[in-house]
């Protein structure tokens, strides 16, 4: 979880000159205060059991993760603007969880001051949480800056990569494995451009001595190493999340993708690289060089911090290329969102063939939600009405719905829409569903969709001239290149991931669901179904 940020300070110092705060102290009186927990827990032995409020004006929330809330915080004596971490006692289940946060702080403690990790003030405790008051970044993740830009330029992706490796070698000096190292644990200082970035949330992070073998299996799945997978592994793993880092800095996707926790792991231990696709022929050899070793998938033989910093593209980082990588990288960025689109469509026609009995449970579900009856759920009503349902949908499904609110451009969802991203959580989708959709776009039923079938399909839905998406989602699913869509491509399209950067959201700080990956006892993967 981030410690910030959407640009709360200039709202925030507002507040502070005009007002004690007493609007937003009352609510959070009412969130910190006497709490429910009868037989509270003790997790940090070592601190004051005080208040949050005793020292800290804790304002708006500023992001939300697993175990806890990250709000904006001013110290009562110098009005300095903070981020307050504050993680519930009652999310910690189990004493691995208290554990889990006590490491956390140790760890934060532990490690010494650098201007690549977010600094720790102080840790307090009271009956409801646990409090991290840490330094406030303003400048958002480095996920969204990704996101936002498509791609980096070899020398900003250089700079990048060199902060992340320092704080892996800062870690590992000091005897520490981070755990989790990706794009969404890194921030910006502040907006700038050149601002500085650090790492946070060491909330799966772990001491460990020279030697020292771990087998929990814990992360995000696109940046787990092999050894994670395999349940045997040390600090070499970090290398390799960096390295993921890299190649999604220099392309826009990460090297190991798939829809589910057991394809991603199939696609980590198989290990192929592609260098192949755009824009990968227009970067150059020694970034590739880089990327390779630090993917190496014997950690034996894999770089060092150490030695990724010596790099020669590390170390003639001025002289990379500073010329945008160009449109192809957003455009394969893009490709992505657009097959949601396809997707997204292709899934409303099933919806229209689904019999009432199929869709009951959920008709119910949008009938409660959509409280004005007119047929259309706002954000809004869709925020209030899942809180009703959080029993029935799991958070990362909650946050799927109002990402697709979000996308669609109208910030609603009519019936056919909330049906169909249902399907897609449920996988109903058979392949009778399939094979109705499929023949919804091939309108001359000749076994193939056609580029103008596409367009026009999409066209449907009010857009505008769909023929570059078109063109963009061809190159995408027509994987043997003859110009057509076949109906394999097209359920192969239907089974697979349709963004990374939507699913990277949805793996807080967790650990891997072993569940989906089949260990065997020698610690190894079995790649069948």
């Amino acid at each position: 979880m981030g410690n910030c940020c959407r640009s709360p300070a200039a709202v925030a110092r507002e507040d502070v000159k005009s007002s004690n705060f007493s609007g937003h102290d009352q609510g959070r009186k009412e969130k910190f205060g006497a709490g429910n927990n009868k037989k509270a827990i003790t997790v940090l032995s070592d601190v004051e059991k005080e208040s949050i409020e005793e020292k800290y004006l804790v304002d708006r929330e500023l992001g939300r993760g697993e175990f806890g809330v990250t709000y904006l915080c001013i110290d009562r004596d110098t009005r300095d603007l903070l981020a307050c971490k504050s993680i519930s006692k009652r999310k910690l289940r189990t004493a691995v969880d208290v554990e889990d946060v006590r490491r956390e702080v140790a760890i934060m403690k532990h490690l010494p001051k650098n201007s690549s990790i977010v600094s720790l003030k102080e840790a307090r405790e009271d009956e409801n949480a646990v409090h991290l008051v840490m330094e406030l970044c303003e400048g958002g993740e480095l996920f969204d800056r990704i996101v936002a830009r498509g791609h980096y330029t070899e020398r900003a992706a250089a700079a990048v990569t060199r902060t992340i490796v320092e704080v892996v070698q800062l870690c590992h000096k000091h005897g520490v494995i981070h755990r989790d190292l990706k794009p969404e644990n890194f921030l910006f200082a502040n907006k700038k451009e050149n601002s500085p970035l650090k790492a946070i949330d060491f909330g799966l992070s772990i001491f460990f001595k020279p030697g020292e073998k771990f087998s929990e299996i814990v992360g995000s799945p696109y940046y787990m190493a092999p050894e994670v997978l395999k349940r045997s592994y040390g600090p070499e793993i970090d290398i390799w999340s960096a390295g993921v880092i890299l190649y999604i800095l220099l392309c826009g996707v990460p090297p190991f993708w798939a829809e589910s926790e057991q394809g991603v792991a199939q696609a980590i231990i198989r290990g192929k690289i592609d260098f192949e696709r755009e824009p990968w022929p227009s970067i150059s050899e020694s970034a590739k060089n880089l990327v390779r070793q630090m993917l190496e998938p014997d950690p034996k033989l894999r770089l060092t911090a150490k030695q990724v910093l010596e790099h020669p593209w590390l170390q003639n980082a001025k002289k990379n290329s500073n010329v945008p990588l160009g449109d192809v990288v957003k455009s394969r960025l893009k490709q992505f969102s657009l097959m949601n689109r396809f997707k997204r469509k292709a899934l409303r026609v099933i919806a229209d063939f689904l019999s009432n009995e199929e869709v009951e449970g959920i008709k119910e579900i949008f009938a409660k939600i959509d409280t004005d009856n007119d047929g259309i759920v706002s954000t809004e009503e869709l925020k209030v009405g899942l809180q009703k349902f959080n029993s029935l949908l799991a958070e990362s499904e909650v946050q799927m719905l109002i990402e697709a609110v979000n996308t669609n451009g109208k910030g609603t969802l009519d019936y056919g829409e909330f049906v169909a991203i249902s399907l897609h959580l449920q996988r109903m989708a058979n392949d009778e569903h399939l094979h109705k959709a499929f023949s919804y776009f091939d309108k001359d039923c000749n076994g193939y969709i056609e580029p103008d079938e596409l367009r026009d399909a999409l066209m449907e839905d009010g857009a505008d001239d769909c023929t570059d998406v078109a063109n963009d989602i061809f190159q995408e699913v027509d994987t043997d290149k003859d110009g057509r869509i076949s109906y394999d491509e097209f359920v192969a399209m239907m089974k697979t991931g349709t963004d990374w950067r939507k699913a990277s959201r949805h793996y807080s700080r967790g650990r891997f669901n072993s569940l989906s990956i089949k260990l065997v006892k020698d610690g190894s993967i079995n790649l069948g179904e």
